[in-house]
Parts: C-alpha cells; sequence; structure tokens
C-alpha cells in the first residue's frame, strides 16, 4: 500500500514537472517569437543603473508626453501617437519593469515614477516644455511631474484619470472588487512562467501588444504598482493646483454599460466618478472637462479622436501663450 502511494505521488509530480517545464519553454519560444516580429521601437535609455524605453516621433515643440494607466505599456497609446507625431514631436515610454524597461529597485509609488520620468526626459535629450499626458493611474504621475518640475510643463491632458480619493468616495464595493483584481494579477505573476495566461487567451490576438506586456516582468511590477495605489494617491493629494496650466479633462461615458461590475454598483460608481473628473477639471483656472460618449475607462482605445483633439488643443493653447516653431512641413 505504501509502496503503490509513492509510486502514484512521484508519478503525479514527475507530470507536475513535466508540464512546468513544457509550460516555461512555450512561454520563452512564444514570447521571443513575439519580440523577433515586433522589435521594440524607439530605445533603451540608462538612468542610474537602469533602462527605461522611450519611443519619441516628430518634431516640433511643446513635447507631448504620454504615461500609461497602471500596468500598461507605451502600446496603450498606439492610437493617439502616430497622429499628434504630425502636430509636433511626441514620446511614449515604458515604466520600469513594464514592457521593454529594465526593473527598478526603487519603490513603485508615483513620486518615484515621476522622478523616474524626468530623469529619463533629461537622460534622452527630450526638450522641455512638455505638455503630459496621464491615462488612469498615470493621471497620479503626471500630476507630481508638473508639481515638482512646474518650468518643464506647459499643459497637462488628464484622460479618465484616477483622483486621490477615490478608494474613499467610491462604493464600498468596489474596493473589495479591487481586492479580487489584486489576487487575479498574483495568479497572472505566478502562473505567466508558465505560459498559462498565454495559453488561456490572457494576452490578446495583437502579437505587437504581446511582445511588450506578456511576460513576466510586466506583470510582477503591475502587481507591485497596483499595491501601491494607496501610497500613489496620498502623495498625488499633495501636488496641489495647477495655477493656470492649459489642462484637459477627459472622462469616461457614465451611461456606457460596465460588464465587471454589478448592476447595482454601476449608477453610484459612474455618479462619484464623474463627480470625481469635474473636480480635476477645478485643478486649473484654464481647463475644460469633455465627457466622451461611447467611451470606457481607455479613451484613447475606444475613442483615440477625442484624446488627439483634447491634445491639439492644449499644445495650440501653449504655442498662443509662448513663442514656439511649429514643425516644418
Amino acid at each position: 500500500m505504501h509502496r503503490w502511494f509513492r509510486y502514484v505521488a512521484a508519478g503525479v509530480l514527475a507530470l507536475f514537472v513535466f508540464f512546468g517545464i513544457t509550460g516555461a519553454l512555450y512561454q520563452t519560444v512564444y514570447a521571443a517569437r513575439d519580440r523577433s516580429a515586433n522589435p521594440m521601437p524607439g530605445q533603451l535609455v540608462d538612468i542610474g543603473g537602469y533602462r527605461l524605453h522611450i519611443y519619441c516621433a516628430g518634431q516640433g515643440s511643446p513635447t507631448v508626453i504620454f504615461d500609461a494607466g497602471l500596468g500598461d505599456s507605451y502600446m496603450s497609446w498606439r492610437k493617439v501617437q502616430p497622429q499628434i507625431a504630425r502636430l509636433t514631436k511626441v514620446c511614449s515610454y515604458d515604466r520600469a519593469g513594464l514592457g521593454y524597461s529594465d526593473s527598478s529597485p526603487r519603490a513603485r509609488t508615483s513620486k518615484t515614477i515621476a522622478e523616474e520620468l524626468h530623469m529619463l526626459l533629461r537622460s534622452a535629450a527630450i526638450p522641455a516644455p512638455y505638455v503630459l499626458v496621464g491615462h488612469s493611474m498615470g493621471g497620479f504621475d503626471v500630476r507630481l511631474y508638473a508639481s515638482a518640475y512646474r518650468g518643464d510643463v506647459a499643459g497637462l491632458v488628464l484622460v479618465d484619470s484616477s483622483h486621490p480619493e477615490q478608494q474613499k468616495r467610491l462604493p464600498a464595493a468596489v474596493n473589495d472588487l479591487d481586492a479580487g483584481w489584486v489576487r487575479e494579477q498574483e495568479f497572472f505573476e505566478l502562473a505567466m512562467p508558465f505560459g498559462i495566461p498565454r495559453v488561456l487567451g490572457f494576452c490578446g490576438e495583437d502579437a505587437e501588444v504581446r511582445a511588450a506586456e506578456c511576460n513576466f516582468h510586466s506583470v510582477r511590477e503591475s502587481v507591485k504598482e497596483l499595491k501601491s495605489v494607496s501610497e500613489s494617491a496620498a502623495q498625488a493629494a499633495t501636488a496641489g493646483s495647477l495655477g493656470d496650466i492649459p489642462l484637459a479633462v477627459l472622462s469616461s461615458d457614465p451611461d456606457r454599460p460596465q460588464l465587471d461590475l454589478p448592476e447595482d454598483l454601476v449608477k453610484p460608481t459612474n455618479d462619484a466618478w464623474q463627480q470625481l473628473q469635474n473636480e480635476l477639471a477645478q485643478l486649473s483656472t484654464r481647463s475644460t472637462h469633455t465627457i466622451v460618449r461611447n467611451s470606457g475607462h481607455y479613451i484613447q482605445l475606444d475613442q483615440p479622436g477625442a484624446v488627439i483633439e483634447a491634445i491639439k488643443k492644449v499644445v495650440k493653447q501653449v504655442r498662443e501663450a509662448q513663442p514656439i516653431t511649429a514643425p516644418q512641413r
């Protein structure tokens, strides 16, 4: 009986080892294939012992800088950046540990991220003034950047941006759902080295996005950012007013169904979110607030034209306020 049990246990262990090795090989081979077929655009820039990926296009001033939402790579802006590059110089980048960037030894809070972005722009010789565009949690990052380096920032665009008080003011049940999201991301962190998310289709059909995002280090850094949201929110709360800096706030459609929320939470969540977005629009005396119809949280993917137009208007305001040369055509 004991010998039979040992044989069964050894067989089960052998199966786990076999599938683990097979999954790891699958993930390694297909991740390499995606990256070979979709090489990294832009460059890797050393900012003091680790490198960040930045991709710039276009010419002119001010320079538009994109900061993606929590856990997202530079690919979040793929529908917007080419159009803005026809207007002025524009750069998207990967925060440390995401996409093509190296991991950072520092905490993954918005204050640190803003400091790293500043080092990146300086090291890559990307000229100020900047129009900063932040989506979701990236809104924390760009607000803190504008607060710390006010002389470099000429305008902001907040794309369905996070608000420092959202964890307090959204329905309490939403925080319970967020806790479930943390557990889901932790599962992906454990499963990614064995190719499980890729096999299950969570990496999507777009090979260019998979090349940037379907890897262990990106999931690991996403978890770190997610666990630092409360601290990042507290930091963003200290950023204060933007004064008279041109600001465009874009928010998602409050009437659009949210399949990830129970039906009874949709209206109170959307109502609270719109109030928070209204408050973000009060950060500057030169602001606009646009509710983008037929768009969810990822406005830059659902309705990229709205983001493009908002950036164009802020760039125009900046150019009218100071003698900046437009790109030659």
